[in-house]
């Protein structure tokens, strides 16, 4: 290689350097300068499971510990933020001497929410917020700062158990703000609550009386149960749950169970609807007359007693009457004497008429009857003859009806009529 060649290489190789180093200070010189407190922006460029790098642009990479990604506890950085997303993040902390530089995503987050929040509080705005605790008390969700929700404001129903509500998405709205206490109440009761009655009405005008439909035992009280039919609740009144006596609504349904319901009334303006479970089904005396017949003995429950007989159950909702005088063989005064509420006897049935829901029963038929005592032995005694004292009471007697033309003195007694006594003497005017 010739001399001439070498120093241009020479000379090229220092313009490169020289070239290279400007470029250098000139990236020096143009590297933001960080304070404490600044707001930056970067991209995330490394997630590890306590902390995560981001690129802002400085000298090297700032990091965020898993504290600082979000204002609820995080089991892993991965939950708040992914490789490539853009950030603003405030500065925590820097020092160039060590290349340390700590960022926090969770005061910049914070920051934007409460201003937010406070705009949704008065529009009463529907927000959408994933649960990041279950807590005592309720459930603790992320919405750029820590919010929390009352167990009595997550559903319309009582929720006994909220394990399974972890990572769900619920709908809420602002009910409660306190930035000095760092204080945010949400219901997502109100948001169900409000979308129940602007479809009640909608539901109702669907309904008819008579409809059968099917339905869910929500709640149970001591004078029936509300079913929901369907996003609307009606009530069974405890007398149209069975078609036996129920003392409570607990002994047919529980919370939770199917049933079949029947509208008996609807009262749109007041958003009422009566239902009937009972009237779903086949009514006890429909099958009366097959599962009983005249002359059958059955063992039945002494339901109320009254002054003219006991009325007892046969079958569940089917009473029939034992009147007073087919109680006992002897004469009882009131059915008090020998029955009592809620006892077993047996009866026999001695009429049965379904259309009129009418059974007639007897209790001493099903006993046999007792034998009558014998008569007492009188002795005999001879009449002693009383002449003076007969011959008097036939006298007497016998002035009593002197005259008296309707009563015969002979031995027949008095068996001889008008017409008889005068009939010879009639006879005497034709």
């Amino acid at each position: 290689m010739s001399d001439e060649v070498k120093v241009q290489d020479q000379t090229q190789e220092v313009q490169e350097t020289a070239v290279s180093q400007a470029e250098a200070e000139h990236a020096l010189n143009n590297v933001a300068v960080l304070k404490k407190g600044a707001t930056v922006k970067g991209k995330i460029v490394k997630v590890d499971a306590d902390q995560a790098f981001v690129d802002i642009g400085y000298k090297y990479d700032g990091v965020i510990p898993v504290r600082e990604l979000s204002s609820v506890s995080l089991d892993d950085a991965g939950q708040a933020v992914q490789i490539g997303q853009e950030v603003e993040l405030k500065v925590v902390s820097i020092n160039d001497a060590k290349e340390t530089l700590v960022l926090s995503k969770r005061v910049v987050d914070s920051e934007k929410a409460w201003d937010k929040l406070q705009g949704q509080l008065e529009s009463k705005e529907v927000i959408e917020a994933v649960v990041a605790e279950v807590v005592k008390g309720g459930l603790v969700v992320d919405i750029g700062v820590r919010g929390f929700v009352p167990a009595s404001m997550v559903e319309r129903q009582f929720v006994e158990d909220f394990s399974s509500y972890k990572g769900r998405t619920l709908r809420l709205r602002v009910k409660e703000l306190d930035r000095e206490k760092n204080k945010v109440i949400l219901s997502q009761k109100d948001v169900l609550d409000e979308e129940h009655e602007a479809n009640k009405k909608k539901i109702i005008e669907g309904l008819q009386v008579g409809q059968v439909l099917d339905g869910t035992v929500q709640r149970l009280t001591q004078f029936g149960a509300f079913i929901d039919i369907g996003g609307i609740d009606g009530l069974v009144h405890i007398s149209e749950m069975a078609w036996h006596h129920v003392e409570q609504a607990s002994d047919v349904v529980k919370e939770g169970d199917k049933v079949k319901v029947q509208i008996l009334k609807l009262d749109p303006a007041n958003e009422k609807i009566s239902l009937s479970i009972k009237a779903t089904q086949e009514g006890p005396w429909s099958k009366v007359e097959r599962e009983f017949k005249a002359g059958d003995i059955v063992t039945g429950t002494v339901k109320r007693l009254a002054a003219f007989g006991a009325f007892v159950e046969v079958a569940p909702g089917v009473e029939g009457l034992v009147h007073i005088s087919q109680i006992a063989h002897r004469h009882i005064g009131t059915p008090h004497e020998v029955l009592k509420e809620g006892q077993e006897v047996k009866v026999k049935i001695l009429e049965i008429n379904a259309s009129e829901k009418r059974v007639s029963l007897s209790i001493k038929e099903t006993e046999e009857a007792p034998e009558a005592p014998a008569a007492a032995a009188k002795p005999e005694r001879e009449r002693q003859p009383r002449p003076d004292r007969d011959r008097g009471s036939r006298e007497n007697h016998q002035k009593e009806i002197a005259g008296n033309e309707n009563v015969s003195l002979s031995n027949q007694g008095m068996s001889m009529t008008l017409g008889e006594r005068f009939g010879d003497k009639l006879s005497k005017f034709k």
